[in-house]
């Protein structure tokens, strides 16, 4: 997923260089999201990591 995220980020500056300032801005908005959802899905799963070490 982060791999996704960078892809993105690099179609945006890309895009950003070139003057594609619509591409650029989706391409960016894009990246935010997904990198968003990382960050969620990393907190759940240190979380649920965390809490099953607890328990043994």
């Amino acid at each position: 997923m982060l791999r996704w995220v960078l892809i993105f980020l690099v179609v945006a500056i890309i895009a950003g260089i070139l003057g594609f300032s619509g591409i650029a801005g989706a391409a960016a908005e894009i990246a935010k999201i997904i990198f968003f959802i990382f960050i969620i899905l990393l907190a759940i799963s240190l979380i649920g990591s965390f809490l099953r070490r607890n328990r043994r």
